[in-house]
Parts: structure tokens; sequence; C-alpha cells
């Protein structure tokens, strides 16, 4: 489950932001909701289309694959350093000049981005199809964007044409750092309760994300360790728990999923005090409307609410790899899992999975089989020091 937040070394001198086009209201705009990341296409400077990631926990547009430099005809461009999350060394990224972001029904204003160096996420073998940046705060800043994950649109219009939902819930947010913030309280298994200023970052795979949990409570007793993400300085090491109740406004939603970054580690930076991340993982079992010029976030429950959180359960993480992203290849495996105790390792490929060849699923099919249920048995082909082996693997919910 990837987490994006990143800290810019630098001001901004002028606002960046989009409109409607004249004579518009509202828009929709359709997305794809890949692996828990929502995809949009647009073109920039006439060259396109690109798929975009959007992620709140994004302070600029962020272009992640650095050949699109040679491609989008840019005037002019400096270097920055930019720190984020991760072990290693702070990423080097172009500073644009302006862009013309091209949405259907959008104009961009003084819009800019940071073009990577390096492509230190690896989004498109993540996702499973080619990914090019990701697009936070500016779409956000001036207009009122309401996500509906059941028909996978994005309904746009001024905040002063709003109509919010009937029956829902007006969450107060705030603007920090470019990014949105708002309180939650979460009870833990012990019923200790915490009230808690988390980021809103829909960049983020996760339910919610809790920081400082080791150094300040102390671990839930049923944990797993994991790899929570990646930043711009490298992976994200951390545990998976569960958590008893996360209250945001008037909604409590029980045994959640809960991320816990290993803060004996410097992974985390933040220009902002907070005590969490709040994902899509959580923000998808709802209606939702950002606000962000009138501070306020909308919720109202969506197909998905009464829906309960499961893990994979069989320990393994993985990408997709090759022309048409068809292989898929794992990326790691889970000490003591039902993976690792049938012998699968990094590098192995999966070709099969109960007769069905991968290549003909994509990974959010994949994903939803692994976290199936608990004690379901798998066939599994799997291409290893070249040669085909077939292994059986039995599912095991394990937090």
């Amino acid at each position: 489950m990837p987490v994006f937040i990143f800290v810019f070394c630098f001001s901004f001198a002028h606002a960046q932001s989009f409109d409607l086009s004249p004579n518009r209201k509202h828009i929709k705009i359709p997305f794809r909701l890949v692996r828990n990341m929502i995809v949009i296409k647009l073109n920039i400077n006439d060259k396109g289309p690109f798929n975009f990631v959007l992620d709140t926990g994004v302070g600029l547009m962020i272009v992640t694959k650095p050949d699109l430099v040679d491609s989008i005809n840019l005037q002019s461009k400096r270097i920055v350093k930019i720190g984020g999350l991760g072990e290693g060394d702070d990423a080097e990224a172009y500073i644009t000049s302006i862009l013309n972001v091209q949405i259907p029904g959008l104009v961009s204003d003084d819009v800019n981005a940071a073009i990577l160096k390096k492509d230190y996420f690896n989004l498109s073998d993540y996702l499973g199809i080619p990914i090019d940046g990701l697009l936070g705060y500016e779409f956000f800043d001036n207009l009122a964007i309401g996500i509906d994950f059941s028909d996978s649109t994005l309904n746009i219009c001024r905040p002063a044409d709003l109509h919010p939902f009937r029956k829902g819930n007006k969450i107060p947010i705030t603007i920090e750092d470019r990014k949105p913030y708002l309180q939650a309280i979460i009870t833990f298994p012990d019923g200790k309760k915490l009230d808690s200023k988390l980021i809103i970052d829909i960049g983020a795979g996760h339910p919610v994300s809790i920081e400082n949990m080791v150094k300040n409570n102390g671990l839930p007793k049923a944990v797993i360790a994991a790899n929570l993400g990646i930043g711009l300085n490298g992976p994200i090491d951390g545990y998976l728990s569960r958590i008893a109740e996360i209250q945001l406004g008037k909604y409590k939603i029980e045994n959640v999923l809960a991320s816990f970054p290993d803060d004996t580690k410097k992974q985390m930076e933040s220009t902002v005090a907070r005590d969490g991340n709040l994902g899509i993982g959580m923000l998808e079992k709802f209606k939702v409307i950002f606000d962000y010029p009138d501070n306020v976030m909308y919720l109202k429950p969506g197909p998905l609410y009464k829906e309960p959180f499961e893990h994979d359960m069989s320990g393994l993480e993985y990408y997709s790899d090759g022309d048409g992203y068809k292989h898929v290849i794992i990326g790691r495996v889970e000490r003591g899992s039902p993976a690792d105790e049938v012998g699968l390792e990094k590098g192995d490929e999966i070709v099969s999975i109960n007769l069905r060849p991968v290549s003909k699923m994509s990974l959010d099919d994949i994903d939803g089989i692994f976290k199936s249920k608990d004690g379901r048995s798998l066939l599994l082909e799997i291409y290893h020091d070249n040669k085909y082996d077939n292994v059986i693997i039995t599912l095991k919910r394990r937090i």
C-alpha cells in the first residue's frame, strides 16, 4: 500500500490552480480506481494523453517519468532537491516553467511541475498500467471536487455552485503546507482513545496510518511486519494491525486495518505536526467532496461502507513487468507467511492461479484472490530458476 507525502524545499511565488471552462458550472470526469489509486487522463502542452494519480498528499504536481521532459516542449527548467519519505538521500527534480495542463472541461492557471530525474516509485509496475505522474494541491485548491467511487466519476464545480449531500456529514478541514488535515478520534484495542490530527491522503492506499505509535503507545498485540510503501527516499518499514474504531465526524467505523510506521527509524518527514494519515482505503467507503476554499470535506456512506477491511492473506508483495505489464513478479515474501512456508521467493514469477493465467488478470483481480477467504487453498504455477513448478498455498488471515 504505497504512501506518497512530499516536503518541498522551496516556496511558491504564485497561485496554481484549475478552473472550469467558461460557461460551465459542473463537469464530470471519469477515473479508474487501480489498486486503491485514482487515475485520470490529462494532456500537457498539447502532448499526451498521460495517466496521472490524484494525490492530496502532494503539494506540487509531480511528473514521475523523467523521459516526459523531452516530450512536452518545456521552455525552461531548474533543478531542486526534494526531501520525502523513507531512507536515503534527497531526490533531484526539474521545476518546469508554466505548463498548459489540459483536462476536459477545465483550464489550468499558472501550474508548473516537478519532473523527477529518476522514477523513484515505479508506479507503472505497481499498478500494472503506464503512470506518468501525480496531481495534487493545484487540482483541489480552487474547486469543489466530488469523488463517487460507485460510478468512478469526479463531479466538479465551483464552491458557490456546490450542493452538498443530503444526510451527509460536513467535516472541518485545514489546508496546511498545501495539504488537507482533519481531526479524528481513534480507539485502540485496549479502549484508549486518541484525538488525532490526520493528513487526508488519497494517494495512500491504506485505511489509516498512525505515526509515532511505537514510541508513544506501543504496538497492539497482533501485528505483522510490513513494507508500508515507498517514498522519495526509499521503502517505509513498519507494522500492520487493527484498531478498534475510528470516528470521522458522526461516522464510527470499527475493526479498521491500520499501518504503523517504524518510528525507531527516521523515515517520516513533515513540516506540519500530525498523528497520522487517512488514506483512500477508508475514504472509498464514502462519497466524498473536497471543498478546500471553504475548509470543509463532506462524507456520505457509499456501497462499501459496511464492508469489512481485509488484508492480503498470502504474505506476497508483487508487481507487474514486461511488455503490457503481463508478467507478475514477487517483490517480497513475508517471513512466516503462507507464501514463505511453501518456499516462494523474491524474484519468482507467478504464471497462473488456479489454472488461470495471470496475464489475463489485473493486479486488482490478484489482490482480491489473495484477500478472499481465510483457509482457502490456491494452486499457483511459479517460474523459478528457469523451470515451472506448481505449489499449493493456503491463505491465512494474520491480522
